[in-house]
């Protein structure tokens, strides 16, 4: 048989993807950015070829399909760029991040002749296929409630929430169990690891047909859960994946009697459903393989990838505004945001995200962006062409002056003053060709700092209270307290009070009269009452 399809990214689920098109003797090339990783598995797949590019897979006439593993925001330039090839593509959940680009790689299969499918694994488990066919065949009568949880402790994500690493399967079993997308999404979460990231959220879900159902999905919960609940009005189904395959899915012939005008509930015993034995991602690769060499339409091709996505979107909009949304659109004005306090200014050139928080008395100029997740405190100031975030944090009484981007994982504490076009970077050693992400380095900028224009603060490093940083330094390593550096690398060159005035060499303030002394690396006040507020 052919060995006609490539793996691209053999990460944490990858592995698994290569080791089935492996067993079932279709895999051709592995595609990974690791070279060390390669290696490994050119010892483990000595027949499957190995490669570092993208270009190297759509280079080799024998692949026909091309399995996507690579992180969620990297999907659509992937899987395009592949259709366009004239290759059959697979895609990990979710298919891509956005409902335009979904949209768009659908028209471009569709014109091309060519599958897109996505890889919502639970579709191919034998008991939620069992259980499809039983809701069909109007087994557990009319569907009332559904509900899944997907809960454990760990695998604890940084570049997504658990709303988008956990629920995506369970809404894929949910639509198509009810056939319909919702006409109402509201979602709520809890941030407890992370202030952007969500830990346990709560999905509800309610279809015009009547139908209502949850998704409850958590990476805080002391033992490991997997379920998906049917309630019919004749019977009620479970799919408990955690359970042995004898009781994976069980039946409740559970029924209502009415005895005047009570409800009476009527427990039946269990009845176990007898499934075929096989691993479910096994049976995910061959109805891909299947559709490629048939021309079959995958059961999760790109539409419904794109009705999971809508949904997805929708959740993340009703948990980001504290509203339900009433419409799966991608205008983001079907939940608006909470007001902002009424004394904040925000110009009519600037865009606040739903889900950012502004504090009272704060003023956002022209062409400023405050991305969703992040928090400015109370009486800042916001210059102009400002970035904060996505999930940046900016204390009260701060002051960003124009051309600055304050990134995600860049904290600063009360009454910190950043220059103009002064920089923050996130990531040390960053490549345009290479995810990095999930590698931040957080910078803390402490209480009452100062950072000179054009300075660059490179991530990883705190300047320390009330340190100043010279115009154009580059600081490679912490600031002391009250420290002024300036230079490339930054050198501490003499310390400075909070008022701004530089020390003497007794280190007193020739201005206010504040005294200090050496405390660590840095500087203290000397006397009760010397420093802020005296």
């Amino acid at each position: 048989m052919a060995l006609d399809i490539a793996v691209i990214g053999s990460g944490y689920w990858g592995k698994n993807l290569v080791r089935n098109y492996h067993a079932l003797g279709r895999l051709g090339l592995i595609c990974d950015r690791s070279a060390d990783t390669l290696a490994r598995f050119r010892e483990q797949y000595p027949g499957a070829g190995t490669c570092l590019a993208l270009s190297d897979v759509l280079a080799c006439a024998a692949i026909r399909g091309v399995v996507v593993a690579t992180p969620a925001e990297t999907h659509f330039a992937i899987a395009r760029e592949v259709l366009l090839s004239g290759r059959h593509v697979y895609v990990e959940k979710p298919l891509v991040l956005d409902e335009g680009q979904a949209r768009e790689l659908i028209a471009l299969a569709g014109e091309r002749g060519l599958t897109l499918m996505v890889g919502h694994l639970l579709q191919y488990h034998p008991a939620f296929e069992r259980l499809r066919a039983l809701a069909g065949s109007g087994e557990l009568g009319r569907i009332n409630y559904i509900y899944s949880h997907r809960l454990n402790l760990g695998k604890i994500r940084r570049e997504e929430n658990a709303l988008w690493s956990f629920a995506p399967h369970d809404i894929s079993m949910i639509l198509s169990l009810t056939g319909e997308e919702p006409r109402t999404v509201l979602a709520t979460g809890g941030n407890y690891l992370h202030s952007a990231l969500a830990d346990v959220t709560t999905t509800h879900l309610d279809f015009a047909s009547g139908v209502k159902a949850h998704v409850f999905v958590s990476w805080l919960h002391p033992f490991k859960e997997q379920k998906l609940v049917v309630v019919g009005d004749r019977k009620m189904a479970v799919f408990d994946d955690t359970l042995p395959w004898a009781e994976k899915l069980l039946l409740y012939p559970h029924s209502i009697d009415w005895k005047g005008q009570v409800p009476v509930p009527v427990r039946g015993e269990a009845e176990g459903v007898a499934l075929e034995e096989a691993e479910p991602l096994r049976r995910e690769c061959l109805h891909f393989l299947n559709c490629v060499d048939t021309g079959a339409a995958p059961r999760t091709d790109g539409r419904e990838g794109l009705a999971v996505l809508r949904v997805l979107h929708a959740a993340q909009r009703s948990m980001d505004a504290g509203c339900a949304v009433t419409s799966l659109g991608a205008d983001p004005g079907a939940c608006p945001a909470p007001p902002a306090p009424e004394d904040v200014f925000i110009h009519d050139t600037a865009r606040v995200d739903p889900g950012a928080s502004i504090g009272a008395g704060t003023k956002i100029w022209h062409f400023s962006h405050v991305l969703p997740g992040s928090v400015v405190g109370q009486g800042c100031s916001i210059g102009q062409n400002v970035v904060v975030g996505p999930d940046a944090v900016v204390g009260d009484g701060c002051k960003i002056q124009n051309n600055v981007s304050v990134y995600k994982g860049v904290t600063l504490e009360d009454h910190v003053f950043c220059g103009p076009s002064m920089v923050f970077t996130n990531v040390w050693n960053p490549r345009a060709h290479i995810r990095r992400m999930d590698e931040l380095r957080p910078t803390l900028v402490r209480r009452g700092a100062t950072i000179g224009a054009n300075a660059t603060i490179v991530c990883g490093n705190t300047i320390g209270r009330y340190a100043l940083v010279g115009a154009g330094a580059v600081v490679t390593r912490d600031v002391p307290d009250h420290a002024l550096v300036t230079g490339n690398p930054a050198r501490v060159r003499g310390w400075v009070c909070a008022c701004g005035v530089r020390l003497d060499e007794g280190l007193e303030c020739p201005a206010c009269g504040a005294a200090y002394a050496q405390a660590g690396p840095g500087l203290a006040p000397a006397r009760a009452g010397d420093g802020p507020g005296k």
